[in-house]
């Protein structure tokens, strides 16, 4: 909003150049997020904690450390929603369709996911939305804002696969694109959900992978780079920058209450959001596939609970203690700060590797 309305008056006004700066907007959008998250936060508790009661219903056959988390409340993921939102429309060209296919996304599954939370609430349960429903609502959203992306993408961008570390190769797959970024988006922020099971989990690998797609949208979006690194030039995401940086404030924020031992939980408000976002970056910025490096940690933790269903259902034997991953760690005895910061360090790695991807050509 800064941009469309300071930046005309550039030539006239030497001071509101800097708002042409898709870099300076990105540091303003994450400061801005960051401090709206730590205005917010005490407020927003206290009004989860009188709404809530109990809090988030614990899984009885979870992990025994988890039921001294009773009486913390969820649904905190709505700090980020409003913290990202707010700032992205403050410091974003909120002309560029690619900005509102990735807030359709990241509010779409924010809202899917504030209704998941709120029926688990009332029914004092950990289940919430049937899965099948809830699949369904997620992939209306993710199809919906694959449309707007298509109508807004030149050919053949905009119905392209790009292959990581070749040169300039696209592999054209038609209306087949559609139901394959559905399934990118929607199990994007699925990962997310799953990954989101311990204090500072979640938050921390979407915070770096919203680093890393901060940059490929910069690189994506500047024709002179695109070129020098042989990447597919998308014009207009360069400003999907401006909403990593939001995404990384607000991340930044939540954490300072989110820290163990937590104040309040994300809940799948804001790991689906958070998730359906990532997705819809990846689609956008043509690295569907590197976005599988780059949330490596979220493809393992979805992994293990496919092969864990998938194991019992066809032998009657688990392969792990408990699915997620993260759980079978707890299980094993590891501390919940250990398995935090050491899949912290895993999901740093895995970024580094993807970025790396954009050189190895």
């Amino acid at each position: 909003m800064l941009y469309n309305l300071l930046a005309p008056y550039a030539d006239e006004i030497l001071f509101f150049n800097i708002f042409r700066y898709i870099t300076f907007r990105t540091g303003g959008a994450l400061l801005t997020s960051l401090v709206i998250s730590f205005l917010i936060g005490p407020t927003v508790i206290r009004w989860l904690k009188s709404k809530q009661g109990s809090g988030q219903p614990i899984r009885e056959d979870g992990p025994e450390t988890h039921f001294k988390k009773q009486g913390t409340p969820t649904m905190g993921g709505l700090m980020i929603l409003f913290s990202v939102t707010l700032s992205t429309l403050l410091w974003s060209d909120i002309s560029n369709p690619y900005i509102g296919v990735v807030l359709l996304c990241f509010l779409g599954f924010g809202m899917v996911g504030f209704f998941d939370d709120y029926f688990k609430l009332i029914n004092s349960s950990h289940k919430g939305l049937s899965g099948k429903f809830r699949l369904l609502i997620e992939g209306g959203i993710a199809a919906t804002a694959i449309a707007i992306f298509i109508y807004y993408t030149a050919e053949p961008l905009n119905t392209g696969l790009a292959i990581p570390f070749f040169k300039d190769v696209l592999l054209n797959i038609g209306w087949f694109f559609i139901p394959f970024c559905i399934v990118v988006i929607v199990g994007t922020a699925n990962s997310v959900n799953l990954t989101d099971g311990l204090d500072g989990l979640a938050i921390g690998p979407v915070m770096i992978a919203a680093a890393c797609f901060g940059i490929i949208a910069y690189l994506v979006g500047h024709i002179e780079f695109a070129n020098y690194l042989h990447i597919f030039h998308v014009p207009g995401t360069g400003e999907l920058s401006v909403f990593c940086g939001a995404l990384i404030g607000a991340g930044l924020g939540f954490l300072w209450f989110n820290a163990p031992p937590a104040m309040v939980f994300m809940g799948d408000t804001g790991s689906l959001a958070t998730g359906g976002a990532l997705g819809a970056l990846s689609v956008i910025t043509k690295h569907e596939l590197v976005l599988a490096i780059i949330g490596g940690l979220f493809v393992l933790e979805a992994v293990s609970v496919i092969m864990q269903v998938a194991s019992f259902k066809l032998t009657g034997k688990r392969i792990f203690r408990m699915a997620p991953l993260h759980h079978h760690f707890e299980k094993k005895g590891w501390e919940e700060a250990t398995i935090v910061i050491r899949f912290w360090i895993i999901a740093i790695v895995l970024a580094l590797l993807g970025l790396a991807t954009l050189k190895l050509r």
